[in-house]
């Protein structure tokens, strides 16, 4: 009976042995292990409890290959492995139920920043889906993309000033931030304002840091976990990070993302006295990335896509959702991906932002909010016709459930928003630009 298991909701699906194994790497990479045959093994020894089992007449569950798997790691010695995959059980049981998050609470909500965006957009008349369908229908458009642009502009002189305030003790500068929240274009703008007072943004790419793509989890459909920081080396990072404040010369790795290996060198790196380096990351807070370096020469820039808009449930559009868009259309523009990609790899992304990212916003010396009201008409144009082949695609599979419920949020923005097709009226120089293409920058 290792043919089906149960799982939380009642549904019977196929078992997959892979999943298994997939979970308990990614629990071990969590905590810096990386050796897939220790995974296997771990399923292997779960395989056969399971097989041992009394009761065999019935299906498994999920709740008992998961116990077993605990058991395994523990008999096995994993304790630290055991103790994440614990926590991460738990962590969807807290989900699962509506409870408070281990890591993800009340305290990590910028509550003042969502005030200004909502006072921004009642000062606007965009507090909600049908206002700015209204606003487009009537052929104010362009009133929208200059109030949203202004809006935008604002939020980067209050961290340019914040910055300039601390020049001359800053050595480097971490921009963080989930997934598509526009992280490219506000380092470029907040560059255009320190070249003014005489200092440069040197970016270090920690990107060819990343570890061989073989080290990476997978999972029994063949797409990879590399959201992770601990996709990065991040003990090179940081140790070249202390080498360059040190006054030395560097040499940064070349990553192959088509090979997905690291091959030779990008070059050598080395820092002048008023330069800043700039790491531009997705966990650039993360602890491990900098910890050599003392936190008084770190400036730290939050991003994220703090929209205030209401659909016509009352209910608040979420933040991922907008930026999942976003990628969308940059994953389209510039990788090669297809937006079915995109949603199916998704849950990886918020996942990832969650437990690694997400926490990290209290620690920030400015957050900037990235939302742009007139995105969504223009998001709709690109995009709108994929989302009912999406539902219908994913509807009955068990594995795409993620991808499934987001799909539906989006249909149902979509439906109370026109779609927008001139995109030349967008600024060349707007952070849309970074998803849509034509910027004046070069990414």
């Amino acid at each position: 009976m290792l043919k089906k298991i149960v799982k939380r909701d009642g549904r019977i699906v196929p078992f997959d042995r892979e999943k298994i194994t997939f979970a308990v790497l990614q629990a071990a990479v969590s905590v810096g292990g990386r050796d897939r045959e220790a995974a296997v093994r771990v399923t292997d020894d779960v395989i056969g409890m399971l097989e041992k089992r009394k009761t065999r007449e019935s299906y498994l569950t999920v709740e008992e290959v998961q116990d077993l798997v605990e058991k395994a790691l523990i008999e096995r010695g994993h304790a630290k492995t055991a103790k994440a995959y614990i926590v991460y059980r738990y962590e969807h049981s807290l989900k699962r139920v509506g409870k408070k998050s281990l890591v993800y609470s009340a305290d990590n909500i910028p509550y003042f920043k969502l005030w200004e965006a909502l006072s921004w957009a009642v000062d606007h008349d965009f507090v909600t889906l049908k206002q700015i369908a209204d606003t487009t229908q009537e052929g104010n458009f362009l009133s929208l993309i200059r109030a949203s642009e202004e809006f935008y502009r604002n939020e980067l002189n209050r961290a340019a000033e914040k910055l300039l305030q601390r020049l001359g003790k800053i050595r480097m500068m971490i921009i963080a931030g989930p997934s598509s929240s526009g992280k490219t274009t506000t380092v470029i703008k907040i560059g255009e304002r320190l070249k003014d007072k005489g200092y440069n943004l040197v970016p270090i790419n920690v990107d060819n840091y990343f570890l061989d793509l073989d080290e990476h989890p997978r999972d029994s459909r063949g797409d990879y976990d590399f959201e992770t920081p601990q996709a990065l080396d991040l003990a090179h990072i940081n140790e070249d990070l202390i080498r360059l404040l040190e006054g030395k010369t560097i040499d940064i790795p070349y990553y192959n993302f088509k090979t997905g290996k690291c091959e030779g060198s990008s070059g050598e790196m080395k820092i002048q006295e008023r330069d800043i380096i700039l790491i531009d990351s997705l966990h650039g807070l993360y602890p491990d990335m900098t910890a050599g370096i003392p936190d008084d020469k770190k400036f730290k820039l939050y991003i994220e896509t703090l929209s205030q808009v209401k659909n016509c449930n009352h209910h608040f559009i979420r933040w991922a959702d907008i930026r999942l868009l976003r990628r969308m259309l940059r994953d389209m523009q510039f990788r090669n991906y297809s937006p079915k990609q995109t949603i199916r790899h998704w849950h990886y992304v918020r996942r990832s932002e969650l437990r690694y990212i997400v926490p990290r916003l209290r620690e920030a010396d400015v957050i900037v909010n990235s939302f742009l009201a007139f995105e969504l008409p223009i998001m709709k144009h690109r995009l709108g016709r994929y989302f009912p082949e999406f539902i219908k695609d994913f509807k009955d599979d068990p594995d795409r459930a993620d991808a499934y419920e987001r799909a539906l949020r989006v249909q149902e923005i979509f439906k109370e928003i026109p779609a927008w097709k001139d995109e030349q009226v967008v600024p060349d120089d707007s952070l849309l630009r970074e998803f849509i293409g034509g910027s004046m920058y070069k990414y």
